[in-house]
């Protein structure tokens, strides 16, 4: 008696198709341990905002400190150079850091400090009057303007130094100054003559704007205002690259 046979017609693929299935799976699993080292393949992913904001922070505060070593190795390797054209640029360039914000600032100070409304009146905020109980970078920008105008000699932001080229710039419900992100309250220092910068933050329409929505209960903004004897603003610390706008010819 003959032993039987299988009638389909796909039995023997599938008979040896199966084992190589199993063969290829086993050394997709092999590659994907060995590229993982044991870790997690996919992405991680931020959970929260508080997360984001640390890890742009770190990340900016490591290339600071990076951009910090570069220009010390710089600044020796300047110095061993014994050559008289090179001396006499060093010096012109000695006499702009102060006025360009790259040394540091110390006398009588004017701090003020804005900050979102309180969390209970952000829980009843409609997308109608959202808006008016933050803080926006136009905010900072007319504080810091102010200061200015007031003859301040240097401003820090969170204790970062302030220079021409500074852009404050608003990225959701946090304020990135020079790359690094933060979140209220927002700090503002002026160093300077107190009476001058007092009297042009007073004047300022757009800082009087502010103010009045600070002592609105239904908005209640922070704004918070202290005088120092004294205090130092930092040296700027950050990226020195100089962009600027051109006329259009005609």
């Amino acid at each position: 008696m003959e032993p039987e046979t299988d009638a389909s017609p796909t039995g023997r693929p599938w008979r040896f198709g199966t084992p190589v299935v199993f063969l290829l799976s086993g050394v997709l699993f092999v590659v994907s341990a060995a590229n993982s080292e044991g870790g997690d393949l996919r992405p991680a992913r931020y959970t929260d905002l508080a997360s984001v904001v640390e890890a742009e922070a770190e990340e900016a505060n490591a290339l600071n400190a990076r951009i910090a070593e570069l220009t010390r190795e710089r600044d020796e390797l300047t110095q061993s150079i014994g050559d008289r054209n090179v001396d006499r640029v060093n010096q012109q360039v000695d006499v702009m850091e102060d006025p360009a914000g790259l040394t540091p600032r110390s006398g009588p100070a004017v701090t003020v400090v804005l900050d979102d409304a309180p969390d209970e009146l952000l829980a009843e905020a409609t997308p109608e009057t959202a808006d008016d109980l933050v803080v926006h970078q136009q905010d900072l920008q007319a504080v810091v303007n102010a200061m200015w105008r007031g003859g301040a000699t240097a401003v820090t932001l969170q204790g970062q130094r302030i220079i021409s080229t500074t852009g404050i710039k608003c990225s959701g419900n946090t304020v990135q100054l020079q790359g690094v992100p933060y979140s209220p309250p927002y700090v503002i220092t002026a160093i300077g003559d107190q009476g001058d910068v007092l009297r042009a933050l007073e004047s300022d329409p757009f800082v009087g704007a502010y103010r009045q929505d600070a002592l609105d209960p239904a908005v209640a903004v922070g704004w918070d205002l202290t005088v120092e004897a004294f205090k130092t603003a930092p040296a700027y610390s950050g990226l020195l690259d100089l962009a600027y706008a051109k006329p259009l010819d005609g």
